[in-house]
């Protein structure tokens, strides 16, 4: 932030006590607005945007505190720029981190394969989330770093304009939706966000720790699956294993 220079004994000489304290209001909103913060300055949306414009942005990020925790590198996203199905998680975990790619362990061997049971593949949709650097030991990103790393989701979803967000967990979902309504209340019915259709639904790292939650979460996919007018393989009513 520009320093704002001392003003106190020029003003007091010749000005109200009420005139001093609303000068030095209008000199520190001036200054303020001189120095626009790091987000503001860098995460600005360009005409054209692109991907590669994106990851120029954030490379080597250090916006946020996460920098510092033991990142080994941002995790951007991948798939589809034209997708009409985009998926949202909350941030890369360990598996992620290592490879720089989002849902590749446990979790992301079971998002695969539900996407291929809905008859797409990895490659049709595009996958992404809320904050691009794994937080330590995966706890859930904190306000500050979703503050700083939203725009850069918000220009994913304006380059690639899905039809459908499949919002991946309670966090990612409450998060996008700015309510603390539990998953469970949540999931299965459309919401509005930016102008897609929004599809709360659990985590597959949740399905793994809870597989009687598979059935509800499969329920969602093929609503998904019928919005989007997709021909489902061999429709069951299990859901992957």
């Amino acid at each position: 932030m520009a320093k704002v220079p001392s003003t106190r004994f020029p003003l007091q000489s010749f000005l109200p006590s009420r005139a001093v304290v609303m000068a030095r209001r209008t000199l520190t909103k001036t200054a303020k607005r001189a120095t626009p913060s790091p987000t503001e300055s860098t995460s600005a949306k360009p005409d054209n945007d692109s991907f590669d414009a994106i990851a120029l942005d954030l490379k080597d990020c250090t916006r946020c505190k996460l920098c510092k925790q033991g990142r080994s590198q941002i995790v951007l996203g991948e798939g589809n720029p034209k997708a009409r199905l985009m998926f949202v998680g909350e941030a890369p975990g360990e598996q992620e981190d290592t490879e720089g790619r989002p849902f590749v362990g446990r979790s992301g061997q079971l998002l695969d394969k539900m996407i291929e049971a809905i008859g797409l593949t990895r490659a049709d949709v595009f996958i992404a989330n809320i904050v691009k650097c794994r937080p330590p030991e995966n706890r859930n990103p904190e306000p500050d770093e979703i503050e700083t790393c939203s725009p850069y989701l918000h220009r994913q979803l304006e380059i690639v304009k899905p039809e459908i967000i499949l919002a991946l967990g309670k966090f990612a979902s409450q998060t996008l939706l700015q309510t603390e309504t539990r998953i469970s209340d949540l999931r299965g019915t459309f919401q509005n966000y930016r102008g897609a259709k929004l599809m709360p639904t659990f985590h597959p790292a949740y399905l793994l720790r809870n597989p009687s939650s598979k059935k509800d979460a499969w329920t969602d996919w093929q609503t998904v699956a019928k919005e989007l007018k997709l021909k489902i393989p061999n429709i069951k009513n299990s859901a992957p294993q």
